[in-house]
């Protein structure tokens, strides 16, 4: 990483005029896949974030094709200031450090962020989406296996119940049916930043054409408690009635609308207990785990009271639930040695 990190300080310095003394970079993140990003603080006062992509490990062509057919769309995407694919490494945009997950526990600030999210959302939603990658059936039922792989048989070692073939196909049927559109993939509250009085997109590689309500969920119901129900319920509406004056999708009914939301809601939900038990297990990245009861708790949100789902919910309630816990339990005082 040493070298790299060299390479990527050289390369940084020969776009501005440092090459006697390649500058000293600020860490800025990592994430759930090979990027690194670090923040070069220039003379001038202003600064620019550096994304250190690994090429034989992350492919930039499409974060860079993203960015700049969402910025010409007028979707608030960072600008692209050099670009070195072979090499891996990208210079864009600093949009500090102010995520929209900061600035939504201030209820002065709440809901006019939320509606500025659900508006960008939607946007996005209306993008053109034929050229990007199909999230189909197979790859949604894809998703879910990570559950039953990973987080039942390699994290807390029990069985998947009885009723998980069913769960998992009508999960799959429910989202395939939905209308197809442009999604992020990843429209959580880490993933927007809020720059200059407006909310901005960063992570967007991985968008793809799929289920219309995927956005949505992401941003409501993802690394955070649950909302009150009546903030949940006034911000799905706002982007049901948002999205069919933006001509998205045809008219749906709020209740039928709500059903899409809350079966897209597991599905994601029990894909995220799956691959964060992965990261932990498999890529070295434990902290993923203490957000496993959060994503339980979605999964409740999603399929409790839905038809068809009674007998998983009881296993998830009686069985998993609590599994999972004290799992999390012998797992902390395993790390802290007590």
């Amino acid at each position: 990483m040493t070298a790299r990190l060299d390479a990527l300080r050289h390369w940084a310095a020969s776009h501005h005029d440092l090459e006697i003394t390649p500058p000293e970079l600020e860490v800025v993140a990592d994430d759930a896949s090979f990027r690194r990003y670090f923040r070069l603080h220039l003379d001038t006062g202003q600064s620019r974030i550096l994304m250190d992509a690994p090429p034989e490990r992350e492919n930039s062509h499409t974060f860079v094709d993203i960015a700049r057919l969402w910025r010409r769309h007028g979707i608030p995407v960072p600008e692209l200031y050099h670009v070195d694919l072979d090499q891996g490494f990208i210079e864009l945009q600093d949009l500090g450090d102010d995520t929209l997950r900061q600035h939504l526990t201030r209820e002065d600030q709440r809901e006019a962020l939320m509606s500025q999210a659900i508006s960008t959302s939607v946007a996005i939603a209306g993008l053109p989406a034929d050229d990007l990658p199909e999230y189909d059936a197979r790859w949604l039922g894809e998703e879910l296996d990570l559950f039953p792989q990973w987080c039942l048989s390699q994290w807390l070692d029990i069985a998947a119940p009885d009723s998980w073939p069913q769960v998992r196909d009508q999960l799959v049927t429910a989202l395939a049916a939905q209308p197809q559109v442009c999604v992020h993939r990843d429209f959580h509250a880490q993933n927007l930043m809020c720059h200059e009085k407006r909310i901005w997109v960063i992570d967007f590689q991985g968008a793809v054409r799929g289920p219309l309500t995927f956005d949505l969920v992401s941003l409501l119901r993802d690394r955070n408690n649950a909302w009150p129900e009546n903030d949940q319920a006034r911000w799905i509406e706002m982007w049901r009635q948002k999205a069919q004056d933006a001509g998205v999708m045809s008219p749906i009914t709020p209740e039928a609308f709500r059903r899409m939301v809350d079966l897209t809601t597991a599905q994601r939900s029990l894909k995220v207990l799956g691959g964060f038990c992965r990261l932990a297990l498999r890529d070295g990245k434990p902290r993923y785990l203490t957000l496993l009861p959060l994503f339980a708790e979605h999964v409740r949100q999603g399929l409790m009271g839905q038809p068809g789902f009674e007998t998983f919910m009881q296993w998830f309630d009686t069985c998993f639930v609590p599994k999972l816990d004290a799992h999390l339990i012998q797992h902390r005082t395993a790390r802290h040695g007590s």
